[in-house]
């Protein structure tokens, strides 16, 4: 007879990605229930998710491309607005479903034994499926405004997983700490608000002046939203450092995320 033992983890551990992987199954029913719950009694449905980027492409191209008059590289200003939305929809959403799920699962957190990383992580499915319904209608743009992307549009899936190990990586920490500091639900939004116009989503790179330039690159987001906009859109391919930096960071701040996760759940059945 198979015994399992159960250790608490260490602070600085990594998790047991065996024990991870066998709780797979878990991982996908949080996910479905999720999407279950987000489009339940809804009159459209998923449809929101195409409905969310248009409505925000199609106000970023009145105030940016009509009234500000901003630059997009010879790109239609919806489809440029349009394609920023799809990478920072994936990242807000992760970041913002992963940091409150331990919360709203308390009661299964506290009495029911099974790797509390999944709850976080689980968010990555509905979102998932989000940019699966986004993409297409944005793919639908892509023919009808006749803009050829070019090769680098295989290149999609490779800055999808980057997205998501950002994303995780912060939700998974801020997941954690949320269980101790509600606090965090009240300034995680307002920091995912900021960082909406901080970082170039609506706006070209090109448009910020000379001397605030080198603040905006030192956001990592901004050199997501460079290659992306290379990859879906054929705009000038970035600086060699940037495709370099991107997943060095995403894998940083996934595993570190990782990391303050693993701290923090030796005390969730304490103070959950």
């Amino acid at each position: 007879m198979s015994r399992i033992l159960i250790r608490p983890p260490g602070r600085l551990n990594l998790p047991q990605w065996r024990e991870l992987w066998e709780a797979r199954e878990v991982l996908y029913r949080f996910g479905v229930r999720d999407i279950v719950l987000r489009y339940r009694q809804t009159a459209i449905g998923v449809a929101w998710v195409v409905l969310q980027p248009l409505v925000a492409a199609g106000i970023f191209s009145i105030v940016f491309g009509q009234v500000a008059g901003l630059p997009t590289g010879g790109v239609p200003y919806f489809l440029f607005s349009f394609a920023g939305m799809l990478a920072w929809n994936v990242f807000n959403n992760v970041v913002s479903r992963s940091s409150t799920s331990l919360v709203a699962n308390q009661a299964l957190v506290s009495k029911v034994f099974f790797p509390r990383l999944v709850v976080p992580l689980s968010s990555v499915i509905s979102v998932l499926l989000d940019f699966v319904v986004a993409f297409a209608m944005y793919v639908v743009l892509l023919l009808v405004l006749r803009v050829d992307p070019g090769w680098q549009v295989l290149l999609t899936p490779v800055w999808l997983l980057i997205t998501l190990m950002l994303a995780c990586g912060i939700g998974v920490a801020a997941s954690a700490v949320t269980v101790k500091y509600r606090d965090v639900t009240y300034v995680l939004p307002w920091i995912l608000q900021i960082l909406l116009y901080a970082t170039p989503i609506a706006y070209a790179l090109s448009a910020v002046p000379q001397n605030l330039k080198w603040l905006f690159e030192l956001n990592p987001l901004t050199w997501l939203m460079e290659v992306v906009r290379w990859s879906t859109l054929g705009q000038p391919m970035p600086p060699v450092w940037q495709l370099v930096a991107l997943p060095v960071t995403a894998l940083i701040v996934f595993f570190g995320g990782i990391v303050v996760f693993q701290s923090y759940e030796r005390g969730f059945a304490d103070v959950i």
